[in-house]
């Protein structure tokens, strides 16, 4: 298993060089969180691109934590990176909305705003942006749309939960990320797994297609299907205005 998986890691380094080079690009960014999937694809950037990646750290009312591992992260391998802290940002745009208070809405700003953060320095270093997906998360739809589901490239997105984390201990990652319970950092405390309903160990079984207990079952299923639409374009209506111009014309 390790040997395939560092055989495919060395394949996505390539396939991001390639890619990148075919769009007339001239390096790759990411936005670092101080999470294991961003810890990955940050490694793989600096391999397809030594001189021409940026791995961005985006505070937004954080925990500082966070901010530390992505440090580390940076410091162990003398990554790239920029720090564009968007807590004020973020206060302005809520009290300009003026909204009634929505925990959900008002936390998946925070991922709307990096993703803006992360093209406008893309366009300005004429790079593209990776996406740190995996495929638990893309299964289930959990990412925010627009927001960290966007992006040029997204190279783990066929690695399951676990996969991620051997992939970061061959790439060595620090083991302070690797054993950090996954969150998407959205609100004080907040986990993913604590927010899904069940472990990312359940999930990986699912897609791997072994027997995991009927309700988790159920409630992976609930989750793909009513997050279906994150996984589209957006969708427009049947194109039958052509056909409607040529009734008229006869």
């Amino acid at each position: 298993m390790m040997k395939e998986l560092k055989q495919y890691l060395s394949y996505l380094v390539k396939w991001i060089k390639t890619e990148v080079t075919k769009s007339k690009c001239e390096g790759v960014i990411v936005g670092l969180s101080g999470g294991i999937d961003s810890a990955v694809v940050s490694l793989l950037a600096k391999q397809a691109f030594p001189n021409h990646h940026l791995a961005v750290i985006m505070p937004c009312h954080s925990d500082y934590f966070d901010q530390e591992c992505a440090q580390l992260l940076i410091n162990n391998h003398q990554l790239n990176y920029h720090l564009v802290d968007l807590t004020a940002t973020y206060d302005n745009l809520i009290a300009t909305l003026a909204l009634p208070s929505h925990q959900l809405a008002f936390a998946n700003i925070k991922p709307r705003l990096r993703m803006t953060t992360l093209y406008a320095l893309a366009q300005s270093h004429n790079y593209m942006v990776l996406g740190t997906n995996n495929a638990d998360e893309w299964h289930v739809g959990y990412f925010t749309k627009y927001g960290d589901g966007s992006a040029d490239l997204v190279p783990i997105i066929h690695l399951l939960k676990s996969e991620v984390q051997k992939a970061a201990k061959l790439l060595g990652v620090p083991s302070q990320i690797i054993s950090r319970p996954p969150t998407a950092g959205l609100w004080t405390n907040q986990t993913d797994e604590k927010e899904l309903g069940f472990i990312y160990q359940q999930l990986d079984y699912y897609l791997q297609g072994k027997s995991v207990p009927a309700a988790i079952a159920q409630r992976i299923k609930q989750l793909h299907q009513t997050s279906e639409h994150k996984r589209r374009l957006p969708k427009g209506p049947p194109n039958i205005f052509s056909s409607l111009i040529s009734v008229s014309k006869n």
